[in-house]
């Protein structure tokens, strides 16, 4: 194995990884996917959400045998403070679609489908496998690795690195900086099972019908963060994630989080009588675009968390991991094809490619938003409070006119931020979200 030349080695299995491979490995490429885990998925217990439209673009029967949880029908907002939740909700019939736009999955199930997909295509997969460094000739251009297995270095014409937020090959390579604790969010999942009929009966769903709520406001204390709730067939997983820098400032720790989500009066009845069986927790790139290093360079490229390619606002991921993946391995075969060199010029394209795309479009959307969330944090604190206030005044009947309840939900406002603090917030929110 190590005497062999492939075409591209791709450091990774998870979703952005696997997208890489198969596009190059349908594509007639000799291609080489390096894992750390047992095998793929092994590190992930948690639930997720699925994406049809990444997905479908790479392998459009996908629905046949993948293995998928719930469709989502039914998406909740919540703004909650401590003893209530404010919030929109979107449900529709048009979800029940014959290819439904979302699905709820188990990560470590589908990334062992995904992966199987993978191999299926022609792709050789070494398992428990760590990438010690990048190897590079004397004009500093990438052409293989070193790994942890005997006689481990390993040539290709490109390197892919699809290694996750940590990222530490392309850290010591010199091709991306560590994490800083405030680009990062730590995020805790549990999984809680429940019969079908249960959750079923609980969230107003029939047959593979599912709800996702995502949630924000108090249950931070103060730090930048939401929360969330996915319902699967048989049970339903729940987490809540915070900054790296906000858990180190407050002392506040990520399981008191979880243990006080789930205790919230609007949270407790959905979960009631479940019995946990999965605890995870995992790093999640939240610095936007502002923190995305260079995605490509002389012999390599960079795809998925590894590349920090999440969408925080709207907490989208996957899709934006196979979607890089695709891409990239779009611009690998488009090189073979044509007999160009792996270059960094060359290899550009596959920015450009990006650039085009919804992936670097909605993170420049974006970008500002991290920013705005660190630097007032009353947005995820105060108006939360102010918002459950206002509602619980209105909705009281108790005598009171609805004139002097307008007066008192306007005066509760003015008095905890000023009328040129709100206006001033109002301002902050609509220009970071342009």
């Amino acid at each position: 194995m190590s005497q062999e030349r492939f075409d591209a080695i791709v450091v990774g299995a998870g979703p952005s990884g696997n997208a890489a491979a198969y596009t190059m490995a349908k594509a007639g490429l000799n291609v080489l996917q390096l894992e750390r885990g047992e095998y793929p998925g092994s590190k992930n217990v948690q639930g997720a959400i699925l994406y049809a439209d990444a997905l479908e673009r790479l392998i459009p029967d996908f629905r046949d045998d993948a293995p998928l949880e719930r469709h989502v029908i039914e998406q909740r907002l919540w703004m909650m403070d401590d003893a209530s939740h404010t919030g929109m909700h979107y449900r529709s019939e048009v979800f029940n679609e014959d290819k439904p736009n979302r699905y709820t999955i188990i990560r470590a199930q589908f990334d062992r489908w995904f992966s199987r997909r993978v191999r299926d295509a022609g792709t050789t997969l070494l398992c428990e496998t760590t990438v010690t460094e990048l190897l590079r000739d004397g004009n500093g251009r990438v052409i293989g690795v070193r790994t942890d297995r005997h006689g481990g270095t390993l040539l290709a014409d490109v390197v892919v690195l699809a290694e996750g937020v940590n990222g530490v090959t392309g850290h010591r390579a010199g091709l991306r900086e560590m994490p800083k604790p405030k680009d990062v969010a730590l995020a805790v999942k549990e999984m809680h099972f429940l019969p079908q009929e249960t959750i079923d009966a609980r969230f107003g769903l029939r047959g593979d019908e599912g709800v996702v709520i995502e949630a924000m406001g108090t249950i931070t204390k103060g730090m930048t963060g939401t929360a969330f709730l996915y319902t699967n067939k048989e049970s339903i997983s729940i987490g809540i994630g915070c900054l790296v820098d906000d858990f180190a400032k407050t002392g506040q720790t990520p399981y008191g989080l979880l243990d006080a989500f789930k205790a919230h009066p609007s949270v407790a009845p959905l979960i009631a009588g479940a019995e946990v069986k999965e605890y995870a927790a995992h790093l999640i790139p939240e610095g936007g675009f502002d923190a995305m290093p260079a995605l490509s360079g002389d012999g390599w490229l960079m795809v998925g968390d590894a590349a920090h390619l999440v969408n925080a606002v709207h907490r989208e991921g996957s899709n934006l991991a196979m979607t890089s993946g695709r891409l990239a391995g779009e611009t690998i075969v488009l090189l073979k094809r044509t007999r160009e060199p792996c270059t960094a010029a060359n290899l550009a394209a596959y920015r450009r490619a990006m650039d085009d795309s919804f992936v670097l479009k909605d993170m420049k959307k974006y970008r500002k938003i991290p920013h705005l969330l660190h630097a007032n944090r009353q947005l995820l604190n105060l108006y939360p409070r102010l918002l459950s206030q206002a509602a619980e005044t209105w909705f009281r009947v108790d005598g009171t006119d609805k004139l002097t309840k307008e007066r008192q939900i306007l005066r509760s406002l003015r008095n905890a931020r000023g009328w040129r603090g709100l206006l001033g917030d109002a301002f902050k929110l609509a220009r970071a979200w342009r």
